[in-house]
């Protein structure tokens, strides 16, 4: 079976360094996982501009 050079390099070095796993949940964690404020959220949703339908045309 087939094995791309990156997924063979992946494999290798997770099991060379096992820790890398844990590093990646701390790092997650520390970026993406937070609680979300929903009146931020909603304000975010409000403010938003509407993108013109042609936006790579001129405006002359």
């Amino acid at each position: 079976m087939y094995e791309s050079d990156i997924t063979r390099f992946l494999r290798e070095l997770k099991q060379a360094q096992p820790q890398i796993a844990d590093e990646q949940r701390k790092g997650r964690a520390l970026w993406w996982d937070h609680p979300q404020d929903q009146e931020t959220l909603r304000r975010n949703k409000a403010s938003r501009v509407a993108q013109a339908p042609y936006v790579y045309q001129t405006k002359a």
